[in-house]
């Protein structure tokens, strides 16, 4: 329930402010009543009055199936309300297991899916079901969106497999006696942030200083370069923070301007029509022989039972396998919210690692925001999937994690 109690609310605040300029008259007077019943209902949620939650919600119901709009309004607002229903189905459904009146919770709850809702995970340990969790007939309910699980569509990808790569383009790092990046290391005074500590300890340490140096935004891709100096100006020139991708970008020239190789990494949902990914960032670890996971949105890194640092690879199979992971204890969304390794791991980058990709040659500007510099990506793939996003022009193909995740070349290697 925590998670949807605002949901109506921002989805249609959202959506309306996108298209702030077409809004119909009709839906904006909706707009305002769901607004006044969402405050009544959160109001009436917190003071555990599970029978007027229960009022506001039908009243909310009422409002929505009385709604008529045009065919052209219909054709543009129809997921958004479809949205606005099922939530209020499910937070219904959670209000009346609250009150341990299974059939209607039940009922409730199925159509809420009947509306879209696909939220295995959250329904499988929201704490409002925890009086009917072990009726039959809701186990059977909710069984019906196991396939929509994240988790459950990894786990039902298939492997890799060898290849022939003697084709395949190189993996190549921009050396750190590049005098652009002898220019960053100086800039950002990266011998200071990295401190006197191991390789790792320095790793660590620039991640943390991208994480609490650049804001995360996720709705805005910065109107500028893609390197670090300029997305760190954008940043203090406009006070807008930017999304995933550049900070991963800020972040690898970082690590490449202090001698690590490092690749920033585009983790995809298998659903075509998901428009959310993420990106985070692999840097090699000489002294521990291997790729480390880092991802500066989260100021986030992973590791096993035994306190060793994770790669991707490791942490994608052990998700698969279902391994023990454990996050750091700091890792954080903009120094706000704390991430958990339910939500961040088995939810939020099960979804994102289905399929990745990567520019083949990791370097100070990798790719442009308004031309395009001819870079190149090479995208790993489970065996036997494809879908339209996976093919592109300047996209090479690949099936054999060993040949993604091939160790950097050592230095004085042509």
């Amino acid at each position: 329930m925590k998670r949807k109690l605002f949901f109506l609310f921002v989805s249609m605040a959202v959506c309306l402010s996108l298209h702030a300029q077409t809004d119909s008259e009709t839906l904006n007077k909706l707009f305002v009543k769901c607004r006044a019943l969402n405050d009544t209902y959160t109001e009436f949620y917190q003071q555990k009055d599970y029978v007027n939650t229960v009022k506001t919600l039908r009243t909310m119901l009422q409002e929505l199936d009385k709604l008529q709009l045009t065919k052209a309004e219909q054709k543009k607002y129809q997921e958004l309300v479809r949205a606005a229903k099922n939530n209020s189905y499910y937070n219904l459904a959670c209000s009346y297991a609250l009150q341990n009146k299974k059939k209607e919770a039940i009922e409730a709850f199925k159509k809420s899916i009947e509306y879209g809702y696909k939220d295995y995970r959250h329904a499988l340990t929201d704490t409002d079901f925890d009086g009917i969790r072990n009726d039959k007939r809701f186990k059977q309910v909710l069984e019906t969106i196991r396939e929509y699980d994240y988790l459950y569509i990894l786990r039902h990808a298939k492997g890799y497999r060898k290849e022939a790569t003697d084709t395949l383009p190189r993996f190549t790092y921009q050396q750190a006696d590049d005098h652009s990046l002898k220019q960053m290391r100086t800039f950002f005074k990266l011998d200071s942030v990295a401190g006197n500590g191991d390789e790792v300890s320095k790793i660590i340490n620039i991640l943390k200083f991208v994480h609490n140096s650049i804001p995360h935004d996720g709705g805005n891709f910065g109107m500028c370069e893609g390197d670090a100096f300029d997305i760190y100006n954008y940043y203090k020139a406009t006070g807008n923070g930017v999304n995933c991708r550049q900070l991963a970008i800020a972040l690898n020239g970082m690590y490449l301007a202090m001698g690590f190789p490092s690749r920033y990494v585009t983790c995809m949902p298998k659903d075509e029509n998901d428009g959310d990914c993420h990106v985070i960032n692999c840097v090699y670890s000489s002294k521990l022989n291997k790729w480390l996971w880092m991802d500066p949105t989260f100021n986030a890194y992973v590791k096993d039972e035994h306190g060793n640092l994770l790669s991707i690879a490791e942490v994608r199979e052990r998700l698969i396998t279902d391994q023990p992971l454990y996050l750091n204890e700091d890792a954080n969304w903009n120094n706000k919210s704390k991430q958990t390794k339910e939500k961040y791991l088995d939810d939020y980058m099960a979804k994102n690692l289905y399929w990745m990709n990567c520019v083949d040659n990791s370097c100070l500007n990798p790719e442009g925001r308004y031309r395009y510099y001819g870079e190149r990506y090479i995208v790993l793939l489970p065996e036997g999937f494809s879908s339209p996003a996976t093919v592109r022009s300047f996209y090479t193909a690949t099936n054999d994690a060993d040949y993604f995740w091939q160790k950097p070349p050592k230095e004085g290697d042509k």
